[in-house]
């Protein structure tokens, strides 16, 4: 296909930005039949992400693949309030493909022991991949704190985690890509869409170092009961938001 076919089946797909994807499709293949494929594979609704294999968070390319959540820009939002904390210590948990820790290891200057969870094993796998084999990394795969050794109880100085946060009842209203390629238990936030940031913040406090903070990113109208889940678990609450991504983040900072 030459890069006018390319932008033309784009464009009938209805895709926002033809030519920048087109660039990447042709990039990404090593044929011109793999450029073929790879056309239709995105004309017919498929994430670009998972057509190229990999997807652009904070300069790096994330490998991505199916059936891991693909790393979102908004929440390179959350990755930088994480850098900003300079931590020494630091897990991740529904680390997905690990773009999270990955810009962590990238950006911290100086030493990070880096610990890095998720319930699914695909997606510690592709974190794996995604993680400086020479790093201080250690990967598990459980449900939140229960996979982390016991050594690092009071000692974490950051606790980061894009949990999943869309209430049941709003999954429908998805965009489709995000319907047909990625798990639900990914974007699955329960009832109010904080299930799973509830337990997050009710087992921060016993792992983290005096000083630490435990941050996660949530939508605008869930932050007063975010806020008010923080306090009550003894934990000072911080909101930041970026009105560029469309992000938010809450954190819960330790007190005496």
């Amino acid at each position: 296909m030459t890069r006018y076919e390319v932008l033309d089946r784009l464009r009938r797909a209805g895709c926002v930005w033809p030519e920048d994807e087109a660039d990447l499709l042709i990039e990404s293949a090593s044929d011109e039949q793999d450029l073929t494929l790879k056309t239709e594979r995105r004309a017919e609704g498929e994430p670009l992400e998972l057509v190229v294999g990999w997807a652009r968070f904070r300069g790096l390319r994330i490998r991505v693949r199916e059936g891991v959540f693909v790393p979102r820009h908004r929440t390179e939002f959350l990755a930088q309030q994480a850098i900003s904390a300079q931590p020494d210590t630091v897990v991740e948990l529904c680390c997905g493909a690990g773009a999270i820790s990955a810009s962590i290891l990238n950006e911290v200057p100086g030493p990070v022991e880096l610990h890095a969870a998720d319930i699914d094993p695909a997606a510690v796998d592709l974190a794996r991949s995604n993680l400086p084999a020479d790093a201080n990394v250690h990967l598990y795969t459980g449900d939140l704190f229960s996979p982390l050794p016991g050594r690092l109880r009071r000692t974490v100085d950051v606790v980061v985690a894009n949990v999943p946060y869309v209430p049941t009842e709003e999954l429908a209203f998805l965009p489709s890509e995000s319907r047909r390629h990625e798990p639900e238990t990914a974007v699955n936030g329960g009832p109010d869409g904080l299930t799973v940031f509830t337990r997050l913040v009710a087992g921060a406090r016993e792992w983290l170092a005096p000083g630490g903070r435990v941050m996660a990113e949530v939508s605008r109208r869930q932050v007063p009961f975010a806020e008010s889940l923080m306090a009550r678990h003894g934990l000072r609450p911080e909101t930041h938001i970026d009105e560029n991504l469309d992000a938010t983040v809450v954190s819960g900072v330790t007190t005496p």
